[in-house]
């Protein structure tokens, strides 16, 4: 379960928001704070994992907030939820380490999307001490993707594994075998070939059906030319 904090000043709109994100499997609210020194003693006291702050604030707004986060070494991860949607703030808030940026006002869907993206990130993480290219890449192309692709997959399958299996075809020029994919990606052959099966059923792989001298014929795969 991941540990919400919200620093936020209205509080009708404080209260709708922490429904929301209880509504999203995998987080709970830990804590309300109605402006950014509340939220950063906040922090500093409940540890929570995640902090989804707004902008415009009384006392110490959220730049400032965020700035003071990263200066005091708090390892929290950010969420803006804001009306701020002028460049130089979006830039300043994502030059701060902010994971996502939310534009008010907003539907539930952009902030399902933004805290499912962020559990992916972490279960991601968790799983390993280090990344590859191959599985960083796919990592940030997972968490980047819209709302939606992980519910339309077949049941069994995932979005992260999935774009492993994407990126593994994008560094090759020439078709590969399930087998192969299976090895580069570290995953079992008869899940790389349900995984190759549903990119040639959706259009994104074609299928090359290539005839040895003996034996029978090795499927393999390229993605499709876009």
């Amino acid at each position: 379960m991941y540990r919400v904090l919200l620093i936020e000043d209205d509080p009708m709109v404080q209260e709708v928001n922490r429904q929301m994100i209880e509504q999203v499997d995998g987080f709970t609210v830990i804590g309300l704070a109605r402006n950014g020194e509340e939220g950063l003693h906040l922090i500093h006291e409940l540890r929570p994992d995640l902090a989804m702050i707004d902008i415009y604030m009384p006392q110490l707004d959220g730049l400032e907030t965020l700035k003071q986060i990263r200066a005091r070494g708090h390892e929290v991860d950010i969420i803006a939820i804001t009306a701020a949607s002028d460049i130089e703030t979006v830039r300043r808030v994502l030059q701060n380490g902010a994971f996502d940026y939310i534009v008010k006002p907003f539907k539930f869907e952009r902030l399902k999307q933004a805290l499912e993206n962020y559990r992916t990130f972490r279960r991601s993480l968790a799983e390993k001490e280090s990344l590859t290219q191959v599985e960083l890449d796919a990592l940030r192309r997972a968490t980047e993707q819209p709302a939606g692709p992980s519910s339309e997959l077949p049941k069994g399958l995932n979005e992260v594994t999935l774009e492993k299996v994407i990126a593994y075809l994008r560094q090759h020029r020439f078709p590969v075998s399930a087998e192969e994919v299976a090895e580069g990606v570290g995953i079992a052959r008869v899940t790389a070939r349900r995984y190759l099966e549903y990119l040639e059923k959706t259009g994104k792989v074609v299928l090359d059906v290539q005839y040895g001298g003996v034996g029978r014929p090795v499927n393999r795969y390229h993605l499709k030319a876009t």
